[in-house]
């Protein structure tokens, strides 16, 4: 008999604590000039995936956009300086 229960029933997964943490997350769409491919794309999600509280990066190459989801509210500095490192320009929010 199995049971997704801990003995003392609480029933806490992984899931759930996943689902909480994307609830208090932030996403901000951001204009990146420069990206053409998919090293782009390669370059930009590695550079600002290592910044703290960033859950994701996801990289529109052809609409030259840049989602990033955090953990509360953005370092629009620290994820401009991520963009530069990569050899990119982040021109604002989108």
């Amino acid at each position: 008999m199995g049971s997704c229960c801990t003995p003392d029933n609480s029933c806490s997964t992984t899931a759930e604590t996943a689902a909480v943490a994307i609830a208090e997350s932030t996403a901000t769409v951001y204009a990146v000039s420069g990206m053409t491919c998919g090293h782009c794309r390669t370059a930009i999600t590695q550079s600002v995936g290592a910044l703290d509280g960033v859950i994701s990066v996801d990289v529109d190459v052809n609409g030259g956009l840049v989602t990033v989801t955090t953990g509360g509210e953005p370092d629009d500095a620290a994820i401009a300086a991520a963009v530069d490192d990569a050899g990119y320009e982040l021109t604002g929010r989108a």
